[in-house]
């Protein structure tokens, strides 16, 4: 008898595997209760404001930056003062630099030109053409190919000098946005978004007419209500570039 019920008594003692996998997802749940409980720290995820901090803090950051940058110019106005009154230059090699600066930039430039301004649709908004589908939210915003086109086509137009929103566009310049804000040297900016340029304000409009992108772009303005406007200017001045003109570039190591 004790034989048998020694033979009885050992599979309830085994750990069977459908017992491990059972505890094994118990735990996991666990875990992943913990790790939400401690990344929320008692609050809704889907309403913690720590996305509005972080937006908070770029805008903040992106203060900063205008205030640096306005220092730095006038820094280097002074700078730049100093170095004409001191380097003993000639007269043509003076002329040569302005030029450079001026091709560079850095300097102030004035003439006819024209600005761009690009708007997004109201969140609402819905098709305004029979037969075209009602729109996605990225139908409506303002897209970096969309900032791009404008700003290669009036390069395109024979464009002497660009601003894009408070700032000018030199080589190192890149236009990028992320979501329907644009990040550019540093600094944040909202919709809506002005490009202007210098230049012969008919070459310039002919190739913003001109552009394949751009004519698409408009497809969605008649569909859907993005803004687009160009204004003509007998006489506009853009800033010089006030930031740094250091190229920083990556070298494999060894």
């Amino acid at each position: 008898m004790s034989n048998s019920a020694d033979s009885t008594s050992t599979p309830s003692r085994r750990f069977r595997p459908v017992r491990l996998l059972t505890a094994g997802v118990f735990a996991l749940a666990g875990l992943l209760f913990f790790t939400s409980f401690n990344t929320a720290r008692g609050t809704d995820i889907r309403t913690d404001d720590s996305m509005l901090r972080l937006s908070d803090l770029i805008q903040e950051r992106s203060r900063k930056n205008a205030d640096l940058d306005e220092s730095a110019a006038g820094m280097r106005s002074k700078v730049d003062a100093l170095a004409r009154r001191d380097n003993g230059n000639t007269a043509a090699q003076d002329k040569k630099l302005n030029a450079l600066a001026r091709a560079a930039g850095t300097t102030e430039l004035s003439g006819t030109g024209l600005t761009v301004t690009l708007t997004d649709a109201p969140p609402n908004a819905t098709a305004r053409i029979p037969g075209v589908p009602q729109p996605q939210p990225n139908d409506l915003v303002i897209h970096q190919q969309d900032l791009q086109a404008v700003v290669n086509a009036l390069w395109r137009g024979g464009a002497k000098g660009i601003e894009v929103m408070d700032q000018r566009l030199i080589s190192t310049s890149a236009v990028r946005c992320v979501g329907n804000t644009l990040i550019l040297q540093g600094r944040v900016y909202s919709p809506p978004y002005k490009v202007t340029a210098v230049g012969d304000r008919g070459l310039l409009r002919k190739a913003l007419d001109t552009s394949p992108t751009i004519q698409n772009y408009l497809q969605y303005v008649n569909a859907y209500g993005l803004g687009w406007k160009v204004d003509q200017h007998d006489a506009v001045t853009l800033p010089g570039y006030s930031g740094t003109v250091d190229l920083h570039y990556a070298k494999p190591m060894g």
